[in-house]
């Protein structure tokens, strides 16, 4: 049973970076999802994708994860790059074209 660590980007429909300050502490699927051939539904027999923990830090996660003897990869969020740009910039007469 191993787990994945990390921070979720936001989604596309955001504008603030609500939900997207805490981490997230999810088992990677154990078993492969399969077709229903009548319904059309895809199904998979493992309980365990359906486990998601939140946490405030890190740290709080990873300490869960070894209280409770689970492997985890840790994954680093990319650091937000911020382009700090003036509205009047756009009218600036030696501005690339």
């Amino acid at each position: 049973m191993k787990a994945r660590i990390y921070r979720p980007a936001r989604t596309a429909m955001q504008q603030g970076r609500a939900k997207s300050q805490e981490w997230v502490l999810e088992y990677e699927p154990a078993l492969a999802r399969r077709h229903d051939p009548l319904m059309g539904w895809t199904s998979s027999g493992d309980t365990r994708q359906q486990i998601r923990l939140f946490f405030d830090t890190s740290d709080a996660a990873v300490a869960y994860a070894a209280k409770h003897d689970i492997d985890y990869v840790l994954r680093e969020p990319h650091q937000r790059r911020i382009r700090v740009q003036a509205y009047a910039d756009n009218f600036r007469w030696d501005r690339a074209r």
